[in-house]
């Protein structure tokens, strides 16, 4: 692994791993919605084997297995260090940044990976040198930054000339219809209440609509799969999470209705925002979750 551009402030021992502290300088964040991902993860902080691989097929359906294999690879904001833990055995090294305290979930997690380091860092505040890496993601983070654009760039800055980038963000409905939409409207008034509650509170009412709210949504959608109209299915709110855990669905709506700040993203956007910050050879997935997409950075940048 590479040396850090700088040093730590302070070295943490979780089990059998070091996490690395450059935490202070990003102004680039907001620090309640940080608060409250370090909440999260460390009430969510575990993930079965089978859970994992699923979620990653899903996220990495347009990565060629040889963008990172044997790689040296940037996992940005990677909460309890799900996406890390998918690629460790394949790449030759991760190193994995969250601002939060995710990152001692992910010391957990990852106890067993020793390709691994984890440091606790914001995507505005990445303690290694530009040009480094082979392949870099974020999924599910940067929608979460005041300047997405710019927090794009210093990831993309990171990367080496020809090196790949896979993004997750959250899509503006914008190939959705008014349904869709106006139920967005409604949850979105909802999470600005939700997300201003006290963690406990706040993960009991998660809690509550995760069972009263997207189950019956789930279960809708595996009946219009077992009656045979399975194209139909992506029709239908919250179908992304048909065959998913319950811990999953518990998660993503603490994810959903408890973060204070969330940004949406058209296709187009997100494609401009790319372009924007180096890369070209854009490819964006068709399939749920909506937007994630791959670049490439350019040649000499």
């Amino acid at each position: 692994m590479n040396k850090f551009a700088t040093s730590p402030k302070i070295k943490r021992a979780i089990g059998n791993k070091t996490i690395y502290v450059f935490t202070g300088k990003d102004k680039n964040i907001d620090s309640e919605t940080v608060q409250s991902f370090g909440d999260e993860w460390l009430k969510f902080n575990e993930f079965s084997d089978e859970d994992i691989q699923i979620a990653g097929n899903q996220y990495f359906d347009i990565v060629p297995a040889s963008i990172y294999t044997g790689k040296y690879v940037l996992d940005i904001g990677c909460g309890t260090g799900r996406w890390s833990k998918f690629l460790s055995k394949k790449v030759d090294a991760i190193e994995a940044i969250d601002p939060s305290e995710a990152v001692v979930s992910a010391a957990s997690l990852l106890q067993n990976d020793e390709n691994v380091r984890i440091s606790q860092a914001s995507a505005g505040d990445i303690p290694f040198p530009d040009n480094t890496f082979d392949f870099a993601l974020s999924l599910g983070v940067l929608h979460h930054i005041p300047d997405t654009q710019a927090a794009m760039q210093k990831c993309i800055d990171k990367l080496k000339p020809g090196g790949y980038f896979l993004v997750y963000l959250y899509y503006s409905l914008d190939n959705r219809g008014c349904f869709f939409k106006f139920l967005f409207y409604i949850s979105n008034l909802v999470r600005r209440i939700v997300s201003s509650f006290p963690f406990q509170l706040k993960k009991f009412v998660c809690d509550l609509l995760a069972f009263t709210l997207y189950l019956p949504f789930i279960a809708i959608a595996r009946i219009v799969r077992l009656i045979g109209f399975r194209k139909w299915t992506k029709c239908i709110p919250l179908s992304y999470y048909v065959g998913k855990s319950m811990n999953i669905i518990r998660n993503d709506a603490l994810d959903r209705f408890g973060t204070p700040l969330e940004q949406r993203f058209s296709k187009e956007k997100i494609r401009q925002m790319m372009m924007h910050s180096g890369l070209t050879d854009i490819v964006f997935s068709e399939k749920m979750p909506y937007w994630h997409a791959l670049g490439k950075k350019k040649q000499g940048i």
